[in-house]
C-alpha cells in the first residue's frame, strides 16, 4: 500500500493493480492537492477500507483485479457504516457490469481510456462531500424518496452518452424526466427532439424519424430532414417506444449500432450524433410477450430508470398541487390563495389513476372554475359531487406522515432552516422536531 499525503482537499481511495496507471493517477491527484490511499490488490483494499472507509470521500476502483473483482470489493465496503461512494474504472467489455453496480449504489463509472480532465470532473461530482451537500429543495421532480432516487439516477446518467430507457405509467412524468436529463447534460445547448411513436401513423413514422430525399415516394417533392437529423448533437426522445412497428425497430437498432442512418430514397449515410432516450409505459423486457425486439431492448435499456406512479409517492401530491397552482394562477391572473385543508385531504386519499398529468389538468380546471379564494374539493373533483373521490385507500399513516412532513418543511422554509424557531412555530419541542425530521427524511 502506498499513501500520498498532500494538503487536505479530498480523501480518495484508489484500487488499481496496474503500476503505470495507478502511479499516473496518484501523481495527478497529488498535483491537485488530494490525499490518496492506493491499494494494489482487492484484499488490501478490503482490509484497508475496514479501517478508513468512513474517512474517504470517494473510492476509485478497477473492476478487474488480480485476486478478486472490484465488485466484490464494493460489496464488502457497502457493509461498512458510512461507506464512501465508488467510481469504477472499466474496459468496454465490462460496461454491463458497471451499469449493474450503479443500480446497486455505485456513484459512477468510466471506460478506459479516459481523458484526465474528465476524470477529475467525475471525482469532483461523485465525491461524498459533493453528494452530501444536496438538499431536499434542490430536487425538481418531487419530494418523495422514490422520485428522488430516480432523480439521483438521472443526474448520474447525465454524464454518459449511453441510451436511457425511462419506464413508468402513463402520465407519471417520463418526458419531464427526459427533459431534465437533457438539461443537466453536456448536450443542453443542443436540440431536444421528442417523437411520440404512438401518435404518428406507422407508414409515416420512418420518414419522420429518418427523413427522405426528393422523389422517395409519391408526394415527396423535396428533401425532408427527419427527427434523428434535426436532433443534431442533442437528445432524440422516443416516447412510447413500445408502439414502434417491428420493421422500424430493426432500423432503429441499426442506427444505434452504426451511429448513422440513410434517408428514405437516399444512398449516402448520415452521421447520427444525438443521444437516444426512450420511454414506455409497457413492460418490454424479454419474456413479457410485448412483441418488442429483445436485442433492441437491451441496447435501449443500458441505463434504465423507473418513474413511480403518483399513488406510491403521497409526499409529492400536495407539493405538486402547489407547484401547478402557482403556474395556473400566473397564466390566468386569478385571485386564489391556495387549497383548503379539505381539498388537500381529498387529494391525498385519491389514487390518481392518470398520475401527474391528471393532477395538473385538475388544477388547471379548478383555477378556471373556482369562485372563491380557496380551491375546495368540488373544484378539484367536480366529477364526484356529494362524495369524496376515493377509488381506493392509502394507509392512514402514509397520509398523516405526508401532512406532517409538508408542515415541517413549511416551517423550516419560513425560518430559513432554524430548527429551534421552526419547533416554536409548530408548537413542539426541538428534540421532538428532530425525531420527526429523521423519521420522515426531512433535510435542512
Amino acid at each position: 500500500m502506498k499513501t500520498v499525503m498532500p494538503p487536505d482537499r479530498a480523501r480518495v481511495g484508489l484500487v488499481e493493480d496496474d503500476p503505470v496507471m495507478g502511479g499516473s493517477i496518484v501523481q495527478r491527484l497529488e498535483l491537485e492537492g488530494w490525499e490518496v490511499t492506493w491499494w494494489q490488490t482487492g484484499r488490501e483494499a478490503v482490509a484497508g477500507l475496514g479501517r478508513v472507509a468512513s474517512a474517504l470521500d470517494l473510492v476509485i476502483c478497477d473492476i478487474r483485479l488480480p485476486d478478486m473483482s472490484g465488485e466484490a470489493v464494493f460489496e464488502e465496503a457497502a457493509r461498512q457504516p458510512n461507506a464512501p461512494p465508488f467510481l469504477f474504472v472499466t474496459g468496454f467489455a465490462e460496461i454491463d457490469q458497471a451499469v449493474r453496480l450503479m443500480r446497486s449504489g455505485a456513484a459512477d463509472f468510466m471506460t478506459k481510456p479516459f481523458a484526465m480532465d474528465d476524470f477529475l470532473k467525475r471525482i469532483a461530482t461523485g465525491r461524498r462531500s459533493a453528494c452530501s451537500g444536496m438538499r431536499l429543495k434542490e430536487y425538481v421532480l418531487g419530494q418523495s424518496p422514490t422520485i428522488q432516487h430516480a432523480e439521483d439516477l438521472i443526474h448520474r446518467y447525465a454524464v454518459h452518452d449511453l441510451p436511457v430507457l425511462i419506464t413508468g405509467e402513463t402520465g407519471s412524468g417520463k418526458e419531464v424526466a427526459a427533459r431534465l436529463l437533457h438539461q443537466i447534460s453536456a448536450r443542453a445547448e443542443q436540440p431536444f427532439v421528442a417523437v411520440n411513436c404512438a401518435a404518428i401513423p406507422a407508414d409515416l413514422l420512418e420518414s419522420e424519424i429518418f427523413g427522405h430525399e426528393k422523389g422517395a415516394f409519391t408526394g415527396a417533392h423535396q428533401r425532408h430532414l427527419g427527427y434523428a437529423e434535426r436532433a443534431k448533437g442533442g437528445t432524440l426522445f422516443l416516447d412510447e417506444i413500445g408502439d414502434m412497428p417491428a420493421a422500424l425497430q430493426a432500423k432503429l437498432l441499426r442506427l444505434i449500432e452504426s451511429e448513422s442512418f440513410t434517408r428514405l430514397g437516399g444512398e449516402t449515410p448520415v452521421p447520427f450524433r444525438a443521444r437516444i432516450v426512450a420511454a414506455t409505459h409497457r413492460d418490454l423486457a424479454p419474456g413479457q410477450a410485448s412483441g418488442f425486439r429483445e436485442d433492441l431492448y437491451f441496447r435501449l435499456a443500458v441505463l434504465p430508470v423507473e418513474i413511480p406512479p403518483l399513488r406510491q409517492r403521497p409526499e409529492d401530491i400536495v407539493w405538486l398541487l402547489d407547484r401547478f397552482l402557482e403556474n395556473a394562477v400566473a397564466r390566468s391572473h386569478a385571485r386564489i390563495r391556495g387549497f383548503s385543508a379539505l381539498t388537500e385531504e381529498a387529494a391525498l386519499v385519491y389514487l390518481w389513476p392518470g398520475n401527474v398529468r391528471e393532477l395538473r389538468n385538475r388544477v388547471d380546471r379548478a383555477v378556471a372554475l373556482s369562485a372563491s379564494e380557496w380551491i375546495m374539493p368540488g373544484d378539484l373533483f367536480p366529477d364526484s359531487p356529494g362524495r369524496r373521490p376515493i377509488p381506493g385507500f392509502l394507509p392512514l399513516a402514509d397520509v398523516r406522515d405526508a401532512a406532517e412532513r409538508r408542515q415541517i418543511e413549511r416551517a423550516l422554509e419560513q425560518t430559513d432552516g432554524q430548527v429551534i424557531k421552526a419547533a416554536e412555530l409548530l408548537g413542539i419541542g426541538r428534540s421532538t422536531l428532530w425525531e420527526k425530521m429523521t423519521r420522515l427524511g426531512v433535510r435542512i
